[in-house]
């Protein structure tokens, strides 16, 4: 393998969210880990082994036990198991949803979330068909019932999958729509992300209040209370009260609204970025924090 591939097991830890230390005891006790050596006896880890790694942390974040989780995941790297192909998925998922076909696009979610962990089933297959649904809702090639069902669907499984992401000893972060917002599948998605990643996540979902926010920041200390909307619109009606909250907690904004000029001075951290490469600047951000 090329040695610009392999990992040394800081960058793995930096990559993975797992500390070195932890990730050295499940190569010991589970063979987790299948490093090369360097010629000078260096372990060196490969990018099988970081999606080991996170396919090991999202069976945990369901609950499982860490030998059952870490046979799981060292059973779905085998080379005769399934390979994702994500165009191949999004188009069979088009199909199913923009046929009203609910049971075969779930069909096509298992068979996706089989082969692979939650970051590569929301950047690969969820997050891209999504933005390929709203153009083409945009340029009048879909229905508005098909882009209403799709979204549905696609809602229901995500918020499937966040069950019980609440569990853990990670940093918490608060999840909402600012007022006015409905559109939460971003959120969702980048909830999923940071739980993959050991945090705990407290959803109050769309059109939040901003006073509720601030009594549920209050009551859970969060790392972060993390806001989304796509138009501006929702912002100017509740600037005041999100300056006053970001004097108190670490906010951000996803969304669209995240670019807008109203945010400047209010210590709101624009999030513009997917919701993978997000949780893991979050999560950086935070570390950057507990280690001062």
């Amino acid at each position: 393998m090329a040695s610009a591939q392999l990992l040394r097991i800081g960058e793995l830890s930096k990559r993975s969210g797992v500390s070195p230390e932890l990730l050295r005891a499940w190569e010991r006790r589970y063979g987790l880990l299948r490093p090369e050596r360097s010629p000078g006896g260096l372990r060196l880890y490969t990018p099988a082994d970081l999606e080991r790694v996170r396919v090991m942390q999202q069976h945990l974040a369901e609950g499982l036990a860490a030998a059952e989780a870490a046979a799981l995941a060292s059973s779905a790297s085998k080379e005769d198991e399934p390979v994702l192909l994500p165009a191949a998925v999004r188009a069979e998922l088009a199909q199913a949803l923009e046929s009203f076909d609910e049971p075969e696009a779930q069909a096509i979610l298992d068979r996706a979330l089989a082969v692979s962990t939650v970051d590569s089933f929301l950047a690969e297959i969820v997050l891209p068909y999504l933005e390929d649904l709203g153009d083409r809702w945009e340029r009048g090639e879909i229905s508005v019932g098909q882009e209403h069902f799709a979204s549905a669907v696609l809602r229901g499984r995500l918020l499937g999958l966040a069950r019980g992401w609440g569990r853990g000893v990670g940093p918490l972060a608060i999840l909402a729509c600012l007022p006015g917002e409905h559109h939460d599948l971003g959120l969702i998605s980048l909830g999923l992300s940071l739980r993959a990643r050991n945090w705990r996540i407290a959803y109050l979902g769309p059109d939040t209040p901003v006073e509720t926010l601030s009594e549920a920041a209050r009551d859970l200390r969060p790392a972060f209370v993390i806001l989304s909307a796509i138009s501006d619109d929702c912002i100017a009606p509740a600037l005041p009260e999100l300056r006053a909250l970001a004097r108190r907690f670490r906010v951000a904004l996803g969304g669209a609204a995240a670019a807008s000029p109203d945010l400047k001075g209010t210590r709101v951290l624009p999030l513009r970025g997917d919701p993978v490469s997000e949780a893991d600047r979050l999560t950086a951000l935070v570390r950057e924090r507990d280690a001062r």
